[in-house]
């Protein structure tokens, strides 16, 4: 099976139409139908359901889409890692991202190496700890910044200098907000959001025993989408301090949970992983911040 293979399948898995596939690739359209069929012939199964004008992917084209997207990803990775090897000015660097104030740190210290190293690109996607350490263990991205402490059998890693505040974000009129802080006995029997990872080890850890009397409305991977049902009244946010807007005009307010409840936030990397030039850089750099 070979990537250009690959990345003719994806083609037509996106555009959905092999006319417009082709004029994509450049190729021909009995080339591309070609190559196709080669590789549902290798793989042994049915990749797509061609129709009248479309073609739509089957169970197993499906399952080749999300592999062959990371295979493609992690080859173009390697060609960017070995052009840039001797690149002192610049690189791509790769990271997956938690939802985190603390995400600040590493703000400063890519801002800080942008006037060193003008060429540096970096790319970041967001996700919780499984999203990117899936990507991390798959050599897609570099670093992953995880709310949750790492597997050090597995995994190097740096504390962030500071850990993550929980609360609850409401609207700026529910009598909750005349509280300074919440409790587990305002929370009991309110519809609350939360991220699945956030409700599964850091609330539960904070509300023991009494995790049965609060009730999971719906749960969200960006707090952000969570806030927006909050506005609607629909519930209420379990998230960190910071991550939503909860200024005097915003229409919500955060409280902080008590007893108080912290998070130490991660940054990760492979063991035994080689960096390029310009990622061993920004991994120095971060030593020296978070050791200041």
């Amino acid at each position: 099976m070979e990537l250009k293979t690959l990345n003719y399948f994806l083609a037509v898995a996106r555009e959905e139409n092999m006319t417009r596939a082709a004029e994509q690739l450049h190729v021909t359209q009995p080339t591309l139908s070609k190559q196709l069929k080669a590789l549902e012939e290798e793989l042994g199964k049915k990749l797509f359901t061609r129709h009248s004008f479309s073609i739509q992917l089957t169970e197993e084209g499906i399952l080749l889409r999300k592999r062959a997207e990371d295979l493609v990803k992690m080859a173009d990775k390697i060609t960017e890692e070995f052009h840039t090897l001797d690149d002192i000015l610049g690189g791509d660097i790769y990271l997956g991202l938690a939802e985190s104030y603390q995400i600040r740190h590493l703000a400063a210290v890519i801002r800080t190496m942008k006037t060193t190293y003008p060429a540096l690109h970096y790319h970041i996607t967001s996700g919780d700890t499984e999203q990117v350490t899936e990507k991390l263990d798959k050599g897609i991205i570099d670093f992953a910044v995880l709310a949750q402490e790492p597997d050090p059998a597995r995994y190097h890693f740096l504390k962030f200098p500071e850990p993550d505040v929980w609360g609850l974000v409401m609207p700026a009129e529910c009598p909750l907000a005349g509280k300074s802080a919440v409790t587990v006995d305002d929370l009991a029997g309110l519809p609350l959001f939360c991220s699945e990872q956030g409700w599964n080890h850091d609330i539960a850890r904070w509300c023991g025993s009494r995790m049965d009397e609060l009730q999971l409305e719906g749960s969200f991977r960006l707090s952000y989408n969570g806030s927006i049902f909050v506005r609607e009244g629909l519930g209420y946010l379990l998230t960190f301090d910071h991550l939503i807007d909860t200024h005097p005009d915003s229409g919500l307010v955060f409280r902080p949970l008590n007893p108080k409840l912290e998070t130490s936030i991660y940054l990760i990397w492979k063991k035994y992983q080689v960096f390029t030039p310009i990622a061993e850089r920004m991994l120095e750099m971060v030593k020296e911040r978070f050791t200041v």
